[in-house]
């Protein structure tokens, strides 16, 4: 009778101490202690009232790391935590072990979180004759319950600052997005002297094309398109710097396309530090003589076209920020005869892929503009843009794709 009543207060107690550890634990995460305040609580159970005097708790955040380590001396750098505990799915009983680590310890007690392990607790200490063995087993079960509280609870906090972090990249963008916006032109030019149209889908909210038209005066035009290398938000910045760039030197400088071209070299390979370079397709048009001039910076060759006879605009140099200085500047010129069409793009165009990986190409783009030669350059860039989606099908857009079509009458 003795043996009934004592183990029934034995089972009292322990009932009462898990009820105060769990509701000091629940207090300590609802009033969202910082972590060191939470696992100086955890060892304060696990050390102090349970008198295990050898345990680690291992955690994965991004990484595995080692939470809380009381009376272990051995090292724990570079301990493959997958490869030593990933096999332990229940509380296990460690009666002997090859492994360094594991021999150290009498009980792995893992700690799952929707089907992913998120920490591994180990325990020295634990007793194994048949009388406590019973005891110690309900005082693991209940450290697995505790341990597992801690680690969703950090593992919610973490993601919560992802999340936070997500939220302010995504606000970030869209200022991007806008503040990009901003330095395309608004208002291209259609009436007697000529028709200009422009079609942009960036393949993220932030993009890597360009295109600009800027007046110089009533008679004096330039146009140009630009593409940077890589993908990203860091190309994404890059080229919006350079659209300013663009945009300030031709306020405050005298314009001269080949000293234009290196400035701009310059101050790409400042910006990308040579990790990155721009593409760039630049040409002035003076409407009272009809010449074009230009140069082409490594980018798709533009085309002109009178509907019939096809030229490509390739004189010029290498892409800018390849090199600190270009090796060489060639400036092309071309008379324009009167309804003669430019058409600028980027290789999100002529690149693009469909289900059979065959590339969109040159000949399909120019073999549109043929066949659509009287349509006004806004419903060319529309129809042309329609056929891509044809083209790509159910595939996504794999790169920004930009036209910029010009008819000079």
């Amino acid at each position: 009778m003795d043996h009934i009543v004592k183990n029934l207060e034995n089972q009292i107690e322990l009932k009462d101490f898990k009820l105060n550890a769990l509701l000091e634990i629940t207090t300590a995460l609802n009033s969202n202690q910082d972590l060191e305040t939470i696992t100086k609580l955890f060892e304060f159970i696990v050390h102090e009232q349970l008198g295990y005097e050898r345990f680690i708790l291992f955690n994965k955040e991004e990484e595995w790391n080692c939470l809380l380590r009381v009376g272990y001396k051995g090292k724990l750098k570079g301990i493959n935590v997958e490869a030593e505990l990933g096999r332990f799915k229940d509380i296990t009983m460690i009666e002997s072990s090859r492994s360094a680590l594991l021999s150290q310890f009498d009980v792995v007690v893992p700690v799952f979180h929707k089907g992913s392990a998120l920490a591994y607790l180990l325990v020295k200490g634990v007793e194994y004759d048949g009388k406590y063995l019973s005891q110690a087993m309900s005082y693991m079960s209940f450290l697995q319950t505790v341990a597992n509280m801690i680690v969703v609870a950090i593992e919610n906090k973490r993601m919560t600052k992802v999340n936070i972090g997500q939220e302010r990249f995504k606000k970030e963008l869209e200022v991007a997005s806008a503040m990009q916006r901003l330095l395309f032109p608004e208002d291209l030019p259609s009436d007697h002297r000529m028709d200009i149209s422009a079609k942009y889908t960036p393949r993220h909210e932030v993009g890597g094309d360009y295109y600009d038209f800027i007046p110089l005066g009533d008679d004096e035009y330039i146009i140009c398109i630009a593409d940077v290398s890589g993908k990203g938000v860091s190309a994404a910045m890059l080229m919006a710097n350079f659209q300013a760039t663009i945009r300030l030197l031709f306020e405050y400088q005298k314009f001269d396309m080949k000293a234009l071209i290196e400035e701009l070299n310059r101050k790409v390979m400042k910006s990308a530090k040579g990790e990155k370079f721009i593409t760039f397709f630049l040409a002035h048009y003076d409407a009272t003589s009809r010449r074009l001039s230009y140069v082409n910076a490594g980018h798709n060759h533009p085309f002109i076209t009178n509907g019939k006879v096809v030229e490509d605009l390739q004189e010029g140099c290498i892409g800018l920020g390849m090199l600190d200085e270009l090796p060489f500047i060639n400036v092309g010129v071309k008379d324009l005869s009167p309804n003669t069409t430019i058409v600028l793009y980027t290789d999100g165009v002529v690149e693009l892929e469909n289900e059979a990986e065959e590339f969109f190409g040159t000949e399909r783009l120019v073999k549109l503009v043929h066949n659509y030669y009287p349509l006004k350059m806004d419903d060319m860039n529309n129809l042309i843009f329609s056929k891509l989606d044809e083209w790509k099908g159910p595939l996504d857009l794999v790169d920004d794709t930009a036209i910029f079509s010009c008819r000079f009458f």
